[in-house]
This record gives structure tokens, C-alpha cells and sequence, in this order.
């Protein structure tokens, strides 16, 4: 089982923001911070440099903006800053279309006062999405709040992404599992990636994006707070501010039951939910993951006679004690499932 990686990880010391600053303030430091002059084609200044990266002056001439109009930016006085302005810094900074509309839902606030928290009713599941769900048996799927918080599963995503966890606990708001929470505390969500750094970096650049978009919403507030507090690398990772939208990709997993699996995965708002969404997996047809993603189904669903008799793990990981009849004879649906390791 992989070890929860200690205070001296890779990740490195939790980088400190300047003087405190604001979520904008520390934004525009870290991307100035990655370039230096001659990325930008400016001779440097001669002399001893204080900060890493373009000052504030190299930055603001690039931008053609005023040094006074620009430091007000990182000091988190946004407020009233043109769109032409905005979009001359992020094109002085080499901002990302993700990191760009970042930029302006942090300066201008005004953008996402209407973005406010969803009322309460809006983490219920409706009963259309209940039956989209239990339509898919064999196909992993999970609906999601703006916080990542569980509202429902079916059988075989809840049997991929937390077997650990019992099937009904979305039902439960006081044992709801939270998805960034399995994947930076828990040991069952570390060796379920082969590359647990890339997805926490992905999780933290996607969370990022949406805490910027809704900065009123006090699950995201309480989320992120938390995690900071518990786990030294997602403390890390939020320091560095990465900015990424994340509704499709790939995700290369090692399962505590069918082995290693290559799925593919698309994120689907549903509209009116106050920010739910579907996310769903799939494996490519004719590959030993779709196989792997068949056995698990069947594992996950014993009632039906949903494995095609020739669906093996994908991977030469070896059997459980008893074998994958004994696994589907015992695991009942809502059982915990097995833990990693």
C-alpha cells in the first residue's frame, strides 16, 4: 500500500504569501513569479534581484498599465478594472484562457455576486437523476455538489471510486463522503491512483477555478479550509494557485479488486441543480479495462448477470482469497466494500 507521504514530500515547504495579500493579490504574484525577463524578452535590471521572477514594474510596462494601477491589483483592489486592462496583463503574463477568466472572476467580484451558495435543497438528488444513474449498471457514475460532496452513486461507481465506504452514506449528510477529502486523507483514495501527485494537482487547479467562480459558497470556503488544515500537501498545492478546468480526461487507475484500468471520464452539469453534476467513466471497447470494467460491474451488481463470461482483471495483479466468486458470493450491494492494501 502506498505510505501517505510525510512533511518532506516533493511537494516542498507550504510557499507564503507576501504580506498576507488577497486570493487576487497572490494570483498575479505566483504568474508574475514564473517569468523571468528573458522570457519576456527584457534585459534585467542590473544588480541583485529581490523577487523571483518580473517586478511589478517589468510587469506593468509590459502590460502598458501604470506601476500604481497594477500594484493596486495585487493589493486586491480590483474594483472597477476594465476588461481591456485585464486582458492586457493576462496577456502579459501568458495566462491560460482558464487562468484568464480567473483573473477576472477574482478582479471583479462583481461577476460572481449572483454566483451565490446554493440553498439546501439543491444537494437533493432529483428522482430523473436517480434513474439516470440505475440506468448505466455498467457504467461508473457518481453526482457531485460544487464542493465535490457524494449525493449519489450507482453500484459500480460507488464499487470504483470508495468500495470502502458504505453505499448509502450519500443518503446521510453527517457521513457524506466528499471526493477531494477521500483523495488527500485517506489511504484507500492515494493508492487508487497510479499517479496520486498529477490527480491532486488536477484536483486542486479545479477546485481553485470553481472557489473563484463562487467565492460565497461556504461549502467550497469550509472544503478548502479543512483540507488546509489536514493534509500539508493540498496546503502546498493551494499556495502555488493552479487554475485549471477539469470536465473530461483520463484516469489511470490501480482497483484493490480488478487491477489497473485506463478510463476515460466526461463531467455533465445538470442544469437547474444549483451546480450538480454527473460524472461518468468508460473504458475503451476491446481493451483488458473495458474487461476489468465489466468484472467490476458484475462484482458490484451480483444480482444481475452482467460480466460477459470471459472478463478477467485487467492486469496480472493477483485474485483475492477465494477467488472473484467468493468476492461476488459475500459482498452483498451496500456492504463496505474491501479497503486498499
Amino acid at each position: 500500500m502506498t505510505s501517505t507521504p510525510s512533511a518532506s514530500s516533493d511537494f516542498g515547504p507550504v510557499p507564503q504569501a507576501a504580506g498576507g495579500g488577497s486570493e487576487l493579490g497572490d494570483f498575479l504574484k505566483t504568474r508574475r513569479a514564473r517569468l523571468s525577463p528573458q522570457d519576456v524578452g527584457l534585459h534585467p535590471y542590473p544588480g541583485l534581484r529581490r523577487v523571483a521572477g518580473l517586478r511589478r514594474e517589468e510587469l506593468a510596462m509590459l502590460a502598458g498599465v501604470s506601476v500604481t494601477h497594477y500594484t493596486r491589483l495585487e493589493q486586491g483592489r480590483g474594483d472597477g478594472t476594465s476588461e481591456k486592462v485585464l486582458d492586457a496583463i493576462a496577456a502579459a503574463l501568458r495566462l491560460s484562457d482558464d487562468e484568464r477568466a480567473h483573473l477576472k472572476d477574482l478582479a471583479q467580484p462583481a461577476r460572481t455576486t449572483r454566483r451565490t451558495a446554493p440553498p439546501r435543497s439543491h444537494d437533493r438528488v432529483t428522482a430523473a437523476t436517480r434513474n439516470l444513474l440505475g440506468a448505466m449498471p455498467d457504467v461508473p457514475a457518481v453526482v457531485l455538489n460544487r464542493a465535490n460532496d457524494v449525493l449519489a452513486w450507482n453500484r459500480v461507481g460507488h464499487a470504483l471510486l470508495a468500495g470502502h465506504l458504505g453505499f448509502d452514506d450519500p443518503a446521510r449528510p453527517a457521513d457524506r463522503p466528499n471526493l477531494t477529502d477521500i483523495l488527500f486523507l485517506s489511504p484507500q483514495g492515494r493508492d487508487l491512483y497510479q499517479s496520486w501527485e498529477q490527480e491532486a494537482q488536477l484536483a486542486v487547479a479545479s477546485l481553485r477555478l470553481v472557489a473563484g467562480r463562487h467565492p460565497q459558497d461556504s461549502d467550497l470556503r469550509g472544503l478548502v479550509g479543512r483540507l488546509a488544515m489536514q493534509s500539508r500537501e493540498f496546503a502546498a498545492l493551494w499556495a502555488r494557485h493552479p487554475v485549471r478546468t477539469c470536465t473530461d480526461g483520463v484516469k489511470h487507475l490501480q482497483h484493490p479488486l480488478v487491477g489497473t484500468m485506463q478510463l476515460t471520464f466526461q463531467s455533465l452539469t445538470l442544469p437547474g441543480s444549483g451546480g450538480q453534476r454527473v460524472i461518468a467513466y468508460s473504458a475503451d471497447p476491446g481493451t483488458p479495462s473495458e474487461a476489468a470494467l465489466r468484472l467490476l460491474a458484475s462484482l458490484s451488481n451480483p444480482d444481475r448477470q452482467a460480466a460477459a463470461p470471459d472478463a478477467q482483471p485487467a492486469s496480472d495483479d493477483p485474485e483475492p482469497p477465494g477467488g472473484y466468486e467468493a468476492l461476488r458470493e459475500t459482498r452483498r450491494p451496500g456492504d463496505p466494500g474491501p479497503t486498499a492494501g
